[in-house]
């Protein structure tokens, strides 16, 4: 019997998504459910069960080999649990050994979402054929992961290149997280929004306050709204020198959706990054955004599974 494939699961607050991914990374059979974030712990399991029932009824389940997680955080991959912030209802919830069992005994891999991103990034997108990077995911939260000596870095816990809790403001504002300035806390897309409306920006007819639209402000010469991106991306970007010190790296990847902002955001991030990045070994450093889409998730599980089976 080949086991040729992998099957992936991509855990979300909005959505639960699952496929069956070949060894290029192409997604044969997709399934996916919306996640009931605020229902109970039952309820969330029993829509990954119906996903996972749609993959198991294709004709191709035969093929896969093993499974891959990746979940919204904070995960634990030594106890196989995970505590999503946006799923109230999951609080060390024990994923790795639900899916398992309801598998059929298929071996599973869990991530964290930052580092499925990274896995699919290293092996089919902006990373690609770069040993040492930092792969983050700058959206509701701000997540990331590490590919080290050209292999995926995930730590003992499944959280290792988490970047949104790095403090780059010693007197910032208090995170949710229980520290202060965390970078998340500046340079997420509810923060951004938030820091532009505090400041006078107001949204237009359509009443949309999200940090998509300051995004389209800052273009359109709003300084209010160019000022909330460049201070996202001054945080953003002292957080990327931070790790790139300590891990002496290559390349930063920023996807998610504040990284669909474009120039509003990379110009002034590559600007930031010259007055933070200043060590001779930080000069090779460069900064791409992310390429694998909305696709990153599930590619990443499979990658992950791959890597770290």
């Amino acid at each position: 019997m080949h086991t040729d494939l992998v099957a992936a699961l991509d855990i979300g607050g909005t959505k639960i998504a699952g496929a069956l991914v070949d060894g290029d990374g192409s997604l044969l059979v997709r399934a996916q459910r919306p996640t009931p974030a605020q229902e109970g712990a039952e309820a969330v399991m029993g829509a990954v069960d119906e996903v996972l029932g749609e993959l198991m009824a294709s004709p191709l389940w035969d093929r896969a080999g093993s499974m891959g997680i990746g979940s919204a955080g904070p995960v634990d991959a030594a106890a196989g649990t995970v505590s999503p912030v946006n799923v109230p209802g999951w609080r060390d919830f024990p994923l790795v050994e639900r899916v398992h069992k309801a598998a059929g005994g298929l071996s599973v891999v869990l991530v964290g979402d930052g580092v499925a991103m990274t896995a699919a990034e290293h092996w089919l997108g902006a990373a690609g054929g770069y040993d040492n990077a930092l792969c983050l995911v700058v959206s509701t939260g701000v997540g990331g992961g590490l590919v080290l000596g050209g292999t995926l870095r995930p730590g003992p816990s499944g959280n290792a290149g988490h970047i949104g809790h790095i403090s780059v403001d010693l007197d910032g504002a208090p995170c949710p997280c229980g520290a202060r300035g965390c970078v998340e806390g500046i340079a997420s897309g509810p923060n951004i929004a938030r820091r532009a409306l505090e400041n006078g920006w107001r949204p237009g007819p359509d009443g949309d306050a999200t940090a998509a639209a300051v995004a389209v402000a800052a273009r359109a010469g709003d300084p209010v709204a160019i000022a909330s991106y460049e201070r996202a991306a001054q945080a953003l970007a002292a957080g990327i020198a931070a790790t790139a010190t300590l891990a002496d790296l290559d390349i930063a990847v920023v996807g998610g959706g504040v990284a669909g902002a474009g120039d509003v955001l990379f110009v002034p991030l590559r600007r930031s990054l010259r007055e933070y990045a200043t060590l001779s070994y930080l000069r090779r450093l460069t900064v791409a955004p992310a390429v694998m889409g909305t696709d990153a998730g599930l590619v990443g599980a499979a990658a992950a599974a791959i890597a770290l089976r």
